[in-house]
């Protein structure tokens, strides 16, 4: 028996030195435990049921654009703190956290490159930064990325991953709206194509806005996209949601998405976009 014990005592300690921490993961929606080579290579989506997890602005960048040609623009501009807020920390703790978190200056990417030769102005949100909140600088690139589209006439990607307007920044949040909302009704007046990407979670004042306006709209599998929590609607209506209420799936079948495209084929299929539009 001590021999037996001491035998897997031994194994135990092998197997621990070949599979560090780290090495594996588990798919959240089927518990399938993943190595990360393998989720790298699949485009961090489960093999087995097709989850998407969440990743970052960068990763998005290097699926959807030809390798090297993507230009990062408007990297030198940084939120104020204009209103001295502050809730459990100050306002500008959170912005420097949120910094050195991600390696970015706003919770939006934005620039221009090409995909499949085909040129494209972008700007991608990433859910790192403060829960992709929505305030004046994100708002800003935003507006830059789609002036960029309507000076160049290139059509316009806005990918969308955000908890919505950025309350620390209050009425300034909400302007970003109004003034995202207005640059892509000149683009619609001068036919210029708005590929809207949704992924999870787009919610609040992003998806009352610009996430929802575009010539197309595109979704991730199983992305949670609204405006209210499905807890808060529930509270306020006192009743029980349909199964998948607020999920691309459902959205789709009412008419609020045009398609829902893999992370896999989300290449292609912008290319075909662009390409249908003439440019």
């Amino acid at each position: 028996m001590a021999w037996f014990l001491r035998t897997k005592q031994n194994i135990d300690n092998q197997k621990s030195k070949e599979m560090p921490n780290g090495l594996w993961t588990k798919c959240p929606s089927c518990k399938e435990v993943i190595y990360k080579d393998q989720l790298e290579e699949e485009l961090y989506t489960c093999f087995k049921c097709g989850h998407h997890f969440r990743i970052g602005s960068n990763d998005y960048l290097n699926i959807i654009f030809d390798k090297d040609s993507f230009v990062e623009t408007n990297t030198d501009i940084k939120s104020a703190d204009p209103l001295e807020f502050t809730d459990t920390k100050p306002y500008p703790q959170r912005i420097e956290e949120g910094d050195k978190k991600t390696g970015l200056n706003d919770s939006v990417t934005s620039g221009y490159g090409t995909v499949d030769g085909r040129k494209l102005s972008a700007a991608f949100m990433n859910f790192n930064y403060i829960g992709g909140s929505l305030g004046a600088v994100a708002g800003e690139k935003i507006y830059r990325a789609a002036k960029y589209s309507l000076d160049n006439r290139v059509p316009l990607l806005v990918l969308s991953a955000s908890g919505g307007a950025r309350m620390q920044e209050a009425a300034y949040s909400l302007m970003q709206m109004a003034k995202t909302s207005a640059i892509l009704g000149e683009l619609a007046e001068n036919k210029i194509p708005y590929i809207s990407f949704l992924t999870d979670p787009t919610t609040g004042g992003v998806s009352a806005s610009y996430a929802m306006l575009g010539d197309v709209n595109i979704a991730e599998p199983g992305a949670l996209i609204g405006f209210a929590g499905p807890r808060v609607i529930e509270q306020t209506i006192r009743k029980k949601l349909p199964q998948g209420f607020q999920r691309a799936e459902f959205l789709l079948e009412h008419g609020f998405l045009d398609m829902i495209v893999k992370r896999q084929d989300l290449k292609t299929k912008i290319s075909e976009l662009i390409k249908w539009y003439g440019f």
